[in-house]
C-alpha cells in the first residue's frame, strides 16, 4: 500500500514550496518531488516594454538577489546597443557583484542554515531560526547580521539603496563611488574579515563531528557549470561558460552564452512551476548539471587572491577533482565571501572608481542579446529580442534555481531514501530533507523567511487516504 508524505510549505528558504516523498508498501522511499508552487510570469509581462526599463522592472524579480538581475539585464542591454562599457563602469559593476556575494551568503549561512549547524537538525523547531541562534549566541548572531550588512552598504553606496538600486544601466551604471563611500567601506572590512574566519570554524567543526552529512546530503555525480576565463581564476561577472564533470574534467570550454540554445535545453514537468534545465548533448534527464557556488569553485584552479586560495587548497584536500556533496556548498559560499572581500579590498583603492566617464551611448543596433551573470546562487540568463524601437518582444530566463532543479530533486530523493522508513514521521527527518534544499539556497520568488516560523502542515497518507500521522508546525 503506498503512502505519502508532504511537506508543504518548505521553510528558511526564499519562496514557497513544498516537498512530496512517496513511500511503498513497506515504508521504503519510491520516490521524491521537490514543487515550486508560485508562478510569477516576468517573461511574459515584460513583453511590449523599452528595453531601457528592463534593468528596474528585472530587479524586482527578487529582493534577495536584485543586483544579479540588474547586472545581467543590463549586460544584455549593452549588447542589444553594441558598446563596450567604460572600463570604470564595468569596474564599478564587478565591485557590487561582489558586494552582493557577500550579503546574500552571509543571509544563507547565518540566517537560514546556521540554525541546523548550531543548534541541531533535531532541536526544537519554534527556536531552530535566526531568533533561536539569537538567543543562543547573540554575539555571533549579530556577526552576521553585520556582515550580510556590509555586503548591503556596497550596494547601497553604489546604487543609491539596498534593494532594487536604478544604477546599473544599459551602457554603463550611473555614478561612481564617491570618496566618502570608499573610506567607508576600508573602514568596515577588519570586521567582515573577523566574522567570515568565524564561520570557517564553524563549519569546520560541524563537518568535523559530522562527516557522514556530507555522504548522505545530495552526494552524487553530475555536471557542473559556470563562467571562466581564460586563466582559470574564479569568475563572477564575465568571460565564457565552462562544463566539468564530477571529477573535474572539462567537458565543454570557451562556450558563447549567447549559443546557449545549442547546447542546453529546458524541460517542463506538470507538478512545478520551476523549468528543469539540462545539457544537451546528454540528454534529459541525463544531463543533469549544477550552477552556483560549488560548480564555480569546482571549475577555477584559483581564486585568485591569497586567503581565499588557501582556503580552497584546504576545501579539495579531501578527494581528488570536483568535490560533489551539495552539502559543501556552504563552504563554497565561505570560500566566496572570503574572495569577494579581498578582492574589494584590492578594488576600493583604484582612482579609476571616482571616474565620471561611466556611460556609452547609443541606439538599438542589434535585435536579440544574451547577458550572463553569476548571481550568488549560480549563473543567470538574460535573453531577450526587441523590436526597431527597443520594446521587448521575447524574453528568455534562465535562473540560478532552475539550473540547480534536477539537483535539488535527486539531494530530497538521497535524504529521504536515508532518513524516513516505516510510518512514523520524526520532524528531526523532515527538516534534514528540508535542509538539503536550504544547502543550494534556492531563490523562489521576493519573499524570504528568514525566521523559519512558517506554518507547515506533513502527513503521511496511504492510498486510500487515511493520515497515518501528521507533523504540523506553526
Amino acid at each position: 500500500m503506498s503512502q505519502r508524505i508532504v511537506i508543504d510549505p518548505v521553510t528558511r528558504i526564499e519562496g514557497h514550496a513544498k516537498i512530496t516523498i512517496e513511500l511503498d508498501d513497506t515504508g521504503q522511499v519510491t520516490d521524491a518531488r521537490f514543487h515550486v508552487t508560485e508562478f510569477r510570469g516576468f517573461e511574459k509581462f515584460c513583453e511590449g516594454r523599452p528595453l531601457f526599463e528592463m534593468p528596474g522592472i528585472t530587479a524586482r524579480i527578487c529582493g534577495i538577489c536584485p543586483v544579479s538581475h540588474l547586472l545581467a539585464s543590463a549586460k544584455t542591454g549593452d549588447a542589444i546597443m553594441a558598446v563596450t562599457i567604460p572600463p570604470a563602469a564595468q569596474k564599478l559593476r564587478r565591485l557590487m557583484n561582489l558586494g552582493q556575494m557577500v550579503q546574500s551568503h552571509a543571509l544563507s549561512f547565518f540566517h537560514l542554515s546556521s540554525p541546523d549547524l548550531l543548534l541541531g537538525f533535531d532541536s526544537d523547531p519554534a527556536k531552530r531560526n535566526v531568533f533561536g541562534l539569537i538567543e543562543a549566541n547573540p554575539d555571533l548572531a549579530r556577526k552576521g547580521i553585520r556582515l550580510r550588512q556590509f555586503g548591503q552598504e556596497i550596494i547601497s553606496l553604489l546604487g543609491g539603496k539596498r534593494i532594487h538600486p536604478s544604477w546599473s544601466v544599459p551602457g554603463g551604471v550611473r555614478g561612481p563611488l564617491t570618496i566618502e563611500a570608499r573610506d567607508q567601506i576600508k573602514a568596515n572590512l577588519p570586521e567582515a574579515f573577523e566574522t567570515v574566519g568565524i564561520a570557517f570554524d564553524i563549519l569546520k567543526g560541524y563537518i568535523r563531528d559530522h562527516a557522514g552529512d556530507l555522504q548522505i546530503f545530495g552526494n552524487f555525480p553530475t555536471l557542473f557549470l559556470g563562467l571562466a576565463n581564460s586563466g582559470s581564476t574564479w569568475e563572477h561577472y564575465d568571460g565564457f561558460l565552462r562544463i566539468v564533470d564530477s571529477t573535474g574534467n572539462i567537458i565543454a570550454d570557451e562556450l558563447d552564452p549567447n549559443d546557449y540554445k545549442s547546447f542546453l535545453g529546458e524541460a517542463v514537468e506538470d507538478w512545478s512551476y520551476l523549468k528543469f534545465p539540462y545539457y544537451k548533448p546528454f540528454g534529459y534527464p541525463e544531463g543533469i548539471y549544477r550552477v552556483g557556488p560549488l560548480a564555480r569553485v569546482n571549475l577555477c584552479r584559483t581564486m585568485g587572491t591569497p586567503r581565499a586560495d588557501a582556503e580552497l587548497e584546504e576545501f579539495r584536500l579531501a578527494t581528488h577533482g570536483a568535490h560533489n556533496s551539495s552539502f559543501l556548498y556552504h563552504y563554497a559560499r565561505l570560500i566566496e565571501i572570503l574572495a569577494s572581500l579581498e578582492r574589494i579590498e584590492e578594488m576600493v583603492s583604484d582612482p579609476e572608481l571616482q571616474s565620471s566617464r561611466l556611460r556609452a551611448q547609443a541606439g538599438i543596433n542589434c535585435l536579440e542579446a544574451v547577458g550572463v551573470s553569476e548571481a550568488p546562487r549560480g549563473t543567470l540568463f538574460h535573453h531577450y529580442k526587441v523590436d526597431e524601437n527597443g520594446l521587448i518582444e521575447k524574453m528568455n530566463l534562465i535562473i540560478a534555481t532552475g539550473q540547480n532543479n534536477l539537483a535539488m530533486n535527486r539531494t530530497v530523493a538521497q535524504i529521504a531514501s536515508h532518513y524516513i522508513s516505516g510510518k512514523q514521521i520524526t520532524e528531526g527527518m523532515l527538516n534534514r530533507v528540508e535542509a538539503g534544499i536550504r544547502a543550494y539556497d534556492p531563490c523562489l520568488s521576493c519573499s524570504t523567511h528568514a525566521a523559519g516560523k512558517m506554518p507547515l502542515q506533513i502527513q503521511l497518507v496511504d492510498a486510500d487516504g487515511t493520515i497515518l500521522d501528521e507533523v504540523i508546525r506553526g
